[in-house]
């Protein structure tokens, strides 16, 4: 367990800015404490400084997670943002997508959210802009990109692609033995 090194931490906070833009300085100073991230097996996670000192006695080859992982770095050192932070970003998201009740199973099965399934968009998202996805009653259901700008999906046909999918709520079933 490792603090982030400064490139790995650019390259966290823009994936997360994604997301939740300017939110993410309400991320690390939050009310009820101070939270960091740490680095353990190419897993980010977020964990508050109390747990962190407290999990100081443990020695890193027994200890298996700490906090909640937010994702991981590839082979290739890009970040990889985990369905498990959706709880933590869901709060600060800029953009939002909500899928109609038809098209949340379908999403939550790990396709891509078409035209026909959208039910609202945030105003002024541009094309390639990561996303939260919500169902209509507001419940998170995982995030992704949007495949079209918030003018382009009012005029495109309904089988168009318009949010790519990256990660949501469904992962806990379909790789529960990989995630940590």
């Amino acid at each position: 367990m490792r603090p982030l090194t400064e490139e790995e931490t650019r390259v966290m906070f823009e994936k997360i800015a994604k997301y939740i833009g300017e939110n993410l300085q309400l991320l690390v100073d939050r009310p009820d404490g101070t939270y960091c991230f740490r680095l353990h097996n190419d897993r980010v996670y977020y964990v508050s400084e109390k747990i962190l000192k407290l999990a100081a006695n443990i020695s890193g080859d027994k200890l298996v997670s700490l906090g909640t992982c937010f994702g991981k770095f590839t082979k290739t050192h890009k970040f990889r943002l985990h369905v498990t932070a959706l709880d933590y970003l869901a709060p600060y998201a800029k953009y939002k997508v909500w899928i109609k009740p038809g098209a949340e199973q379908s999403f939550l099965y790990g396709n891509h959210v078409l035209k026909s399934g959208l039910g609202r968009i945030t105003e002024n998202t541009s094309q390639y802009q990561g996303v939260l996805v919500y169902s209509m009653a507001d419940v998170p259901l995982g995030f992704g990109v949007a495949a079209k700008s918030t003018q382009d999906c009012r005029k495109v046909d309904p089988m168009a692609i318009v949010v790519f999918h990256q990660a949501d709520i469904g992962e806990y079933v379909r790789h529960e033995e990989t995630l940590t």
